[in-house]
């Protein structure tokens, strides 16, 4: 089921169904455009051309025409609708694009002076180019079934003669639909000729009912829409099943994490416990608590008006001192003076009660480990 889902999704949507007409029941004209106009300006002169050069009226033909932003011309063609029987235009219904042969090679890159000769099973089409990208004239010849090789070269040779002096092209097959590059045109090839048509070309190209057509391009955008939604639902779905096995394979790599860790916690606990007795064995053998060591660094500098009445060590490098002193002066410089000591690292004085000119406070001072160093034993 996978591989025909990939190929599903590779292929992309369905390729557009074009029906393509024989140029034998078509007439062709060129009519001016007014400088500055508008595709809807250029379809409304095409109407007035076609009830000025049609013994029927536009509503009792298929018709169509060609007309690039800016061109000096439109290339306009039609045929009278009871040519086509009933069954074949009730084919038209699921196509996307109905024209012409001819009409599917306009929208290839030609220069100026160019004819293009190609052939179908009814005859020749001769398309010829002067200085536009609208050709100027499109010739059908035709020719019998049982026409041999010789027949259509003198065909060929007649449609040449009275072509341009330019580039002249003879194709040996009829067009048939390309792949396009997109959703919004149509891609033709004939041999090594490649024509492509954008939509707005294509639309104008259409000979079918114009009020019919909107509603069949209003369809083809909504299958266009739904395509696209079934394939954003499939991207879904792969993403969430892409999602559930990393969710499994997370599961089975966290699970294989813990059992190793597992199997690894008797030898890190045993490893642990002996780093814990190495630092242990450490600390005792050379760190030390030296209360005697600091009360005499911290009575160096002590004045006379300040009296020590209890003390108290905080961990192995901090001392807190009660004491009262008869000048609160005293108290400042004191501290001041211990400040400037290299061996202690801060000094604070704190919860600071006066009464009757005596101060009582606590000193808390705490050593920096280096300069706090046991006393040397007497010989």
């Amino acid at each position: 089921m996978t591989i025909p889902l990939l190929s599903l999704l590779k292929s992309g949507p369905p390729p557009p169904k074009v029906v393509v007409l024989p140029d034998a029941l078509f007439f062709t004209r060129t009519v001016p455009v007014v400088a500055g106009a508008t595709a809807a300006d250029v379809a409304e002169q095409v109407e007035l051309a076609l009830e000025a050069l049609s013994p029927f009226p536009p509503a009792q033909l298929y018709h169509g025409f060609f007309w690039p932003p800016g061109a000096a011309r439109a290339l306009v063609f039609a045929a009278y609708r009871r040519r086509f029987p009933s069954e074949q235009v009730a084919e038209w219904d699921n196509a996307e694009l109905v024209l012409p042969a001819f009409a599917t090679l306009l929208g290839g890159e030609v220069k100026p002076g160019t004819t293009l000769v190609v052939p179908s099973n009814e005859g020749l089409t001769a398309m010829y180019w002067d200085d536009g990208p609208v050709p100027g004239r499109v010739v059908f010849r035709p020719l019998l079934p049982e026409a041999t090789d010789a027949d259509r070269t003198a065909a060929r040779d007649e449609l040449l003669q009275t072509a341009p002096a330019g580039r002249q092209l003879v194709l040996a097959a009829p067009p048939t639909v390309d792949a396009s590059r997109n959703d919004h045109e149509f891609a033709f090839r004939a041999e090594g000729f490649v024509s492509r048509l954008a939509g707005t070309q294509a639309a104008a190209l259409d000979v079918r009912d114009k009020a019919a057509l909107a509603a069949l391009r209003r369809a083809r955008g909504r299958d266009l829409a739904l395509w696209r939604g079934f394939l954003g639902c499939i991207a879904a779905l792969l993403l969430l099943a892409l999602g559930e096995f990393a969710l499994v394979g997370l599961g089975l790599w966290q699970k294989t994490r813990v059992l190793q860790a597992d199997a690894q916690r008797p030898v890190v606990e045993k490893i642990m416990t002996a780093q814990n007795l190495t630092t242990r064995i450490n600390e005792l053998s050379t760190k030390r608590l030296l209360p005697l060591e600091m009360i005499s660094l911290v009575s160096e500098k002590k004045p006379a008006e300040v009296t020590f009445l209890r003390s108290s060590t905080v961990g192995l490098y901090a001392l807190n001192i009660e004491a009262y002193a008869t000048s609160p002066a005293a108290v400042s410089a004191y501290r001041a003076a211990l400040e400037g000591q290299p061996a202690f690292e801060k000094v604070e004085v704190r919860d600071q009660r006066t009464r009757d000119n005596v101060m009582n406070f606590t000193l808390a001072v705490a050593f920096k480990p280096e300069q706090l160093k046991p006393a040397a034993s007497p010989p």
